[in-house]
């Protein structure tokens, strides 16, 4: 009993073992199909043309069809086995496949058979389909002669020592010169992190020392106005540039648009002088693009402050207003410089378009000789309707409102009905500290009024 037990198990052993060889065997059998489906179906089309070739007379076919599936077949098993790629087999047998069409088609012809139009029309499509084929897949790899790639033992050997030979003398210096490489690199990057650092610490340490604030610019209202991404305001210490908001004066636009290009969305450097705001409650600021090491020294406050950039290049004109006067002897340095070359705002004439520091002042002989004109034309409205009794109302008033205004020039405050008269004996409007000034002229809140 114990010897047929284990004769059944050793022969149920043997039986699982011979199974799992078969299942094996099976699957590289599928394995070896599937990679190689396109000569497999070569060799079907290869058998089935000779078996419909011998039985055409029991399904009633000719013997073109049958041919036709032996060639084909043929061809495509044995393009697949020789270059292993689908796209370029196919390019291949559809090429045959032309050949083969076109030879049906010029035979039909010969002999008038009306089927070698639909034949004819095969013919192109195997034709531009092997072409298609033939551009989008990739070149295969053909075998060249054993003779041609095979080399003598004796000649491998002696190549390799010397190539091992040529590396071990290679290996240590190659090994020697990377590492130095990567020291190099590496001290390169921690000088390079080191300078940045001392950099930035310079940076922190100049702001610091002038009073500097760092900070974004968020948009620009106008040439000597813009805002900041927390909110707040910044009018430009020391410089006018022309009007381009609420009204409008001859290269106010540039001047905006100049601004824009150099300030909006870049961080820069905030200094204040003295006055904290003016009475709009936008900051008074000197800004700075970069970080100066001196802020007195003229080189840096040409190249580096932007208020003083305005003026160089004629964007702006010096505007001096106590007691923010720091830097203001260097914009009227600046602004005679881009006078003289015609820079800009000064291009439209000696005084510029908006009002500024060099604008001309009013003399105490200029202010008499036009308030005695100003009489003159005064004494004589009053003639005129004294001597014409017939004359409206509004002449008679007319007459009043000048003659308050020549008595009024005379004594210590001067008074002007508008802006009109005021411009008669003062063409470019006066300042706030002027005896001549009124509040409702200055229509902008500037502290000048009625300039032009």
């Amino acid at each position: 009993m114990k010897i047929l037990s284990k004769n059944k198990n050793s022969g149920l052993g043997i039986l699982l073992l011979l199974l799992i060889i078969i299942i094996y065997l099976i699957y590289q059998l599928l394995k070896w199909t599937f990679l190689n489906i396109l000569g497999i179906l070569g060799i079907i089309s290869v058998i089935a043309g000779f078996y419909f070739a011998f039985t055409r007379n029991k399904y009633n076919l000719t013997l073109y069809w049958p041919v036709f599936a032996i060639v084909n077949g043929f061809f495509l098993a044995l393009f697949w086995f020789s270059f292993k790629e689908p796209l370029y087999t196919l390019a291949s047998l559809l090429l045959c496949s032309f050949v083969y069409f076109l030879i049906t088609t010029i035979v039909m012809l010969i002999r008038k058979n009306v089927m070698w139009k639909r034949y004819s029309g095969i013919t192109a499509a195997s034709l531009v389909l092997s072409i298609i084929f033939l551009s989008i897949s990739p070149q295969p790899q053909i075998e060249t002669a054993k003779s041609e790639k095979t080399i003598s033992k004796q000649e491998t050997s002696k190549e390799a020592s010397e190539e091992n030979k040529n590396n071990d003398s290679k290996a240590v210096p190659t090994a020697t010169a990377s590492v130095n490489n990567d020291e190099e690199k590496q001290k390169a990057q921690k000088e390079e992190q080191e300078k940045q650092a001392a950099a930035k610490k310079q940076q922190e340490e100049l702001a610091k020392k002038y009073n500097l604030e760092v900070a974004t610019v968020a948009r620009v209202v106008d040439g000597d106005t813009f805002e900041l991404t927390d909110g707040r305001k910044v009018r430009l210490i020391g410089v006018n540039t022309p009007e381009s908001t609420t009204r409008h004066e001859q290269y106010g636009k540039e001047a905006s648009n100049y601004t824009s290009s150099k300030l909006a969305g870049k961080t820069v450097w905030l200094q204040k002088d003295v006055s904290e705001t003016d009475r709009y409650g936008r900051l008074l600021r000197i800004v700075w693009l970069q970080v100066p090491t001196d802020d007195m020294n003229e080189s840096e406050i040409r190249s580096k402050m932007f208020n003083a950039d305005l003026v160089l290049n004629g964007y702006a004109e010096p505007s001096t207003y106590p007691p923010d006067v720091k830097y203001a002897d260097y914009f009227r340095k600046f602004a005679r410089e881009a006078r003289e070359n015609n820079k800009g705002l000064w291009a439209y004439g000696e005084y510029g378009t908006t009002k500024g520091d060099l604008d001309p002042k009013q003399s105490n002989s200029s202010t008499a000789s036009s308030s005695s004109s100003s009489a003159k034309s005064s004494s004589s409205n009053s003639s005129s309707s004294h001597s014409s009794s017939n004359r409206s109302s509004g002449s008679n008033s007319s007459s009043n409102t000048n003659n308050i205004s020549t008595s009024a020039s005379s004594g210590e405050n001067e008074y002007f009905a508008n802006c009109t008269e005021l411009r008669k004996v003062y063409p470019n409007g006066v300042p706030s500290s002027h005896p001549a000034y009124q509040p409702k002229m200055d229509r902008d809140k500037d502290g000048y009024a009625c300039e032009r």
